[in-house]
């Protein structure tokens, strides 16, 4: 399994990549012991930012995995009708060398990303700032995926938050 998480989230901060890393990789960073296999993100849709988040993935030789133009993830009605004739809710990108993990980038806001990135939590990570859901957040995020280990999340992050035994 690929797992060269950080080069990945170093290419985005790099690219000034206004981002906040949510899901499984989020859940681990912030201290409950969980497995995961991808990176999961929710990025700034305006057109400048959401191409400087492709572009990133690009450069590192990423793919989409939908048969689509990534390029075009930047344009707001692209997007709309991808969420709408796919139900696509995050557009993956993979490493045919199998370097890095899958990251999926959402094509729409779980939540306000103003509010999102304002309230995350700044973390170092050998030296790159990673920009991490809050537990309030990333919690709220896991309840609306509804499935099984997302709210398996959900309970376990309560815990954390209120500072009981895992």
């Amino acid at each position: 399994m690929p797992t060269d998480f950080l080069r990945v989230l170093r290419a985005l901060h790099d690219s000034q990549v206004r981002y906040v890393l949510v899901g499984g990789l989020a859940v681990l960073l912030h201290g409950v012991d969980r497995l995961t296999a991808d990176i999961d993100l929710v990025v700034d849709l305006a057109p400048e930012q959401a191409s400087r988040a492709v572009a990133a993935l690009l450069a590192l030789d990423l793919r989409p995995q939908a048969p689509v133009d990534a390029l075009q993830f930047a344009d707001p009605a692209v997007r709309k009708r991808w969420r709408d004739e796919s139900s696509m809710v995050v557009l993956s990108f993979w490493d045919p060398q199998n370097r890095f993990p899958t990251v999926d980038v959402f094509a729409e806001y779980p939540m306000d990303f103003d509010i999102l990135h304002a309230s995350s939590v700044l973390m170092h990570l050998s030296g790159t700032d990673v920009h991490v859901a809050s537990i309030e957040h990333l919690m709220q995020i896991k309840r609306a995926a509804g499935r099984p280990k997302d709210l398996e999340d959900v309970g376990r992050l309560a815990l954390l938050r209120d500072g009981k035994t895992l």
